[in-house]
């Protein structure tokens, strides 16, 4: 009998305050904002994370892919990060330098996404069985930030959760240096443009199955936006109680299937793991949709705020680990990035700059009235996931990339995967330039 190995606890107090951080201020801001006067400055307050995920990643992979211990990178950005975050309630009221002080803190917490994912993937022996054990404590670590912000300190319309956000970005700023030692696999090599700007990774990935995966996770995002933006503001349409409370179930089940997620991922496989992902997006806005005339079904509001669990692991997850396998270690830091710009910042661009568009054209007056033009809004995202489950289900096949690789370790008779031997073959490319 094969003895499970837990992961390093090290990892998954990393992915907590990683969490932590982002869960202080994210959920609480646009309150506070309204409060102090500024409401019509929200939208940019969720406008700027998608950018800080567009501008960042690939330049960060790329440095701690080949100057720096990945560790040293984490705990700079943070730190940094957690000073632009204290300073932001300083501009209370002033627009222009209170959205630049936080597109300056998600320019530095940004790139850290994907810097913990190539972090805890490298000292991981089993990234399929490990990887969600570590995960799941980033999903703990949100839904505990919104506890003591919330109800702890009842601060949901004071600056205190920038100064939380701050304090958790400052003690995860010094831990990562005492995280496990994780040397940039590409050092010493030339630094290219095509490098800079993520096309090295993209090539090494880029099979056609990839390809439709990369391009699926971009699309699902839009509809996710859409989730965080407007279910909060639905449900409270809906005369459901404590619609706050209410929505942090669906964190709680994004930790209970995360946890599932070893046992699932070895029956399933990677395409439906994704695929199911995507069909919960549908089966959730067509909840919504079906709960919007009667204007208080409980059960199916809940029911589609619970399926957060699925929606977001089968999905986001999933195609992290998927991204990983895919990787080598030299391009592991920007393929870890190339994901991230596709969902936390092209896709959820889009997704606030269309969601908000349709919303304004279809839910109008007081939407405590309207709720039978909320059935509109939510028909709206399920056409569209439901679109975008189909082309995925159909386009994507990871039976050809499986049977290449094996294709390619047959041929090289030595049993190094395709990744592996690409890596060793840039390795001696590199000790013969250098005359080793």
């Amino acid at each position: 009998m094969t003895r499970y190995k837990l992961p390093d606890p090290r990892l998954s107090l990393m992915m907590f305050l990683e969490f932590f951080i982002w869960g202080a201020w994210y959920v609480t801001i646009g309150n506070y904002m309204a409060e102090v006067g500024m409401t019509d400055s929200i939208y940019w307050a969720y406008t700027v994370p998608p950018i800080g995920a567009i501008v960042s990643p690939f330049f960060l992979g790329l440095v701690a892919d080949r100057y720096f211990p990945t560790e040293k990178v984490l705990g700079v950005m943070h730190l940094a990060g957690a000073v632009f975050i204290a300073v932001v309630p300083f501009f209370e009221g002033q627009a222009l330098p209170f959205i630049l002080l936080l597109l300056l803190h998600n320019l530095c917490y940004a790139p850290t996404l994907g810097l913990t994912n190539t972090l805890a993937f490298h000292h991981l022996d089993d990234q399929e069985q490990e990887f969600p054990l570590v995960r799941v404590f980033g999903t703990i670590g949100w839904i505990i930030s919104g506890v003591v912000v919330s109800y702890v300190l009842g601060a949901d319309t004071t600056p205190i959760p920038l100064y939380v956000a701050a304090l958790a970005g400052l003690a995860l700023g010094v831990y990562s240096f005492y995280l496990p030692h994780t040397p940039p696999p590409a050092e010493g090599e030339t630094v290219k443009v095509r490098e800079v700007l993520g096309l090295d990774a993209l090539e090494q990935l880029g099979s056609p199955s990839f390809n439709v995966f990369l391009v699926c996770s971009m699309l699902i995002s839009i509809p996710l936006a859409a989730y965080y933006a407007y279910a909060p503001v639905f449900v409270n349409a809906a005369d459901i109680a404590d619609p706050a409370f209410k929505m942090s179930f669906g964190q709680m089940s994004e930790a209970a299937f995360m946890l599932l997620m070893p046992l699932l991922f070895a029956r399933l496989g990677v395409k439906w793991m994704l695929g199911i992902g995507m069909a919960a997006w549908v089966l959730r806005y067509g909840l919504f949709a079906g709960a919007a005339p009667g204007g208080g079904v409980l059960w199916m509001v809940m029911f589609g705020i619970l399926l957060h669990g699925v929606c977001y692991d089968f999905f986001f997850v999933s195609g992290q680990i998927y991204v990983d396998k895919k990787s080598t270690p030299a391009t592991r830091g920007q393929g870890q990035g190339l994901i991230i710009l596709a969902t936390y910042g092209i896709g959820m661009l889009v997704g606030a700059q269309v969601s908000g568009w349709v919303f304004n054209g279809v839910v109008s007056g007081n939407v405590e009235q309207a709720l039978g033009q909320w059935q509109t809004f939510w028909i709206i995202p399920a056409v569209f996931a439901a679109l975008i489950l189909g082309a995925f289900v159909w386009l994507f096949d990871d039976r050809v990339e499986e049977d290449e690789e094996a294709e390619e370790i047959h041929k090289r008779g030595d049993g190094t995967t395709l990744g592996e031997a690409e890596t060793a073959e840039a390795g001696a490319e590199t000790s013969a330039d250098r005359g080793l």
